[in-house]
């Protein structure tokens, strides 16, 4: 078994663990602001509806749904959802939930791949704090858009932590600290604790959920250039989007507005044909 399978099995074991019966992914860290949450629902309607007026409809795959609280956004705009998770408790969630939606395909993914059956074609992926719970990020967004996305076709990833060494200190300060108050607030400060000790240490334990199912501290982050550099070489039009972002309501808010960017999202449009993408890569 290489390190990215190792770590990819660890990473699946967490995701059991930590997301399994009870979790409740509307109060999740991530998404638990109304105004994030109401700014990526606008902009995954507004992705789908593009796509919508430009051929009449959208397949869309959204990879980690967790509770499908933005699938019900995709399917507000006209979107055809495919939606895969990791976590088998979610995924059983994710079945009733859409068992009398015929149009919703519902695939548990235990190895990372459910959306690789070597047919199904998409017009949208959506990876919604998804990529930094993935070990090989780079590869995996690579072999989705070049082997399950059509020509034209877009991708939306959104809520994935900046890449720590180019985060200045006062962003690391805030998100640390934030962290920290967050455990505190969901009475798990000797938890957080802990894990930070662990990481000050350089020790990732792959026995511990909270090590892996956040796989992005393994890793400094997630580097939004090389996203960005794989992303130009496939598609016409690349945008980043970078915000403040911490699990704390009170601090949100006045974040937004005036502390650096911790968290990133990037809308991809216009994949280019196979022939394009060889020719660009070839020349690289």
């Amino acid at each position: 078994m290489n390190a990215d399978a190792g770590a990819h099995t660890a990473v699946a074991r967490a995701q059991e663990s930590e997301y399994g019966e009870g979790h409740d992914y509307a109060v999740s860290p991530h998404i638990r602001h109304a105004t994030l949450r109401g700014l990526l629902e606008s902009r995954i309607e507004a992705v789908v509806k593009e796509v919508l007026a430009r051929q009449g409809s959208c397949a869309v795959l959204e990879v980690g749904a967790g509770h499908g609280t933005f699938t019900d956004a995709v399917i507000r705009a006209g979107g055809i959802p495919t939606v895969t998770e990791m976590s088998r408790t979610s995924f059983d969630f994710l079945r009733r939930k859409f068992s009398d939606s015929p149009d919703v395909c519902v695939r548990y993914d235990s190895d990372g791949t459910a959306w690789l059956d070597g047919e199904t074609q998409f017009d949208l992926i959506l990876l919604i704090s998804v990529l930094h719970h993935i070990p090989d990020y780079l590869g995996v967004v690579a072999a989705q858009c070049d082997n399950a996305l059509r020509p034209g076709g877009s991708v939306l990833t959104f809520q994935d932590p900046l890449w720590y060494p180019r985060q200045g200190k006062l962003s690391k300060v805030l998100s640390w600290g934030s962290y920290f108050a967050w455990r505190i607030g969901q009475g798990e400060l000797k938890r957080g604790v802990r894990t930070r000790a662990r990481r000050l240490r350089g020790i990732y334990d792959e026995s511990e959920p909270s090590d892996m199912v956040e796989y992005h501290v393994v890793r400094q982050g997630v580097d939004e250039r090389a996203l960005i550099e794989l992303l130009g070489a496939r598609f016409a039009e690349v945008e980043l989007d970078a915000y403040f972002s911490t699990p704390l309501p009170a601090l949100q808010a006045v974040g937004a507005k005036y502390f650096p960017p911790n968290t990133f999202g990037i809308l991809a449009r216009g994949r280019k044909a196979d022939a394009d993408i060889g020719q660009r890569q070839t020349r690289g």
